[in-house]
């Protein structure tokens, strides 16, 4: 569930904010991302060293951080950095954030219907 800017949110966790369209969510639904060698490379396990921006695993959040110039920003990096690995990762997996804990449980409920 993306809950884009204006609307009413209620949070069971932690929440972030998406760099490319700029709404606050649960951390469960973004995709973080850490800038490495001048190149973002998405952090699906959530467990690399250094500073991580959050984003939508959506095309279009993805090319509004482009557009905005918010990946060097949000990571506190110099210069223009490389993310087509994170577009790899989005066009790839699509709106589902690989390695999630919905991810977990979606593949649980369709092993067991129950």
């Amino acid at each position: 569930m993306v809950r884009r800017r204006g609307s009413v949110f209620t949070h069971d966790g932690p929440v972030r904010t998406c760099i490319g369209c700029r709404a606050r969510t649960s951390y469960a639904e973004l995709l973080r991302v850490v800038a490495v060698d001048g190149t973002v490379i998405p952090d699906t396990r959530r467990r690399l060293p250094g500073r991580g921006a959050w984003l939508h695993p959506d095309p279009q959040c993805l090319r509004n951080a482009e557009k905005r110039r918010a990946f060097p920003r949000a990571l506190r990096a110099r210069g223009a950095l490389d993310v087509e690995g994170v577009r790899e990762h989005v066009e790839r997996f699509g709106k589902t954030v690989a390695g999630s804990p919905r991810d977990r449980h979606e593949a649980r409920k369709q092993v067991d219907p129950s």
